[in-house]
């Protein structure tokens, strides 16, 4: 089993597709990292990518070794994941969504909301998981806030904070 430092999900495996291995795969950002020839990590292993194709429901990924469905239905709900320091690097005014958990969520008025500790996905857009500090997760009362410019006009990965605009508020 091969362990991270730092590791970071780029995608997450889907079903199989077709009857030689093909995977569909769900990308956690841009998808920039699926490319040929990359080794990830998936299920604790190195795996290189020998094929991928952009779909637009996401991409179609063949990894080396992965020549049967059956071997491909072993790997669905996977993550893929690469060490930090293997990432591209970023460009100015992008970050990897990774790194918007731990960053202090303030509103427009500079008042501190909490948190953000996870970022979950939907159909859509991303969603953040804003929580107060110091207090448990079944005891918090969450605020969850769409991704979005309008609703995250803000965020700044190295004073490490981002401002939001929770929907209904």
């Amino acid at each position: 089993m091969e362990e991270l430092s730092d590791p970071v999900v780029v995608g997450v495996v889907g079903a199989p597709h077709g009857i030689r291995g093909t995977v569909r795969v769900k990308a956690t950002g841009s998808g920039r990292h699926l490319r040929e020839g990359a080794e990830l990590v998936v299920g604790g292993r190195r795996r290189r990518i020998a094929k991928v194709r952009e779909t637009p429901k996401g991409f179609l990924v063949d990894f080396e070794g992965v020549e049967a469905r059956e071997a491909a239905v072993g790997l669905r709900s996977m993550e893929l994941k690469l060490d930090r320091g293997e990432l591209d690097p970023t460009d100015e005014e992008e970050f990897y969504v990774d790194d918007l958990v731990g960053l202090l969520a303030v509103d427009e008025g500079g008042e501190e909301l909490g948190l953000v500790r996870e970022v979950s996905e939907t159909p859509i857009y991303e969603l953040l998981h804003i929580r107060p500090e110091g207090v448990t997760p079944e005891a918090a009362e969450e605020v969850l806030v769409p991704f979005t410019r309008e609703h995250v006009p803000e965020v700044d990965v190295e004073d490490r904070r981002v401002v939001v605009r929770p929907p209904g508020l």
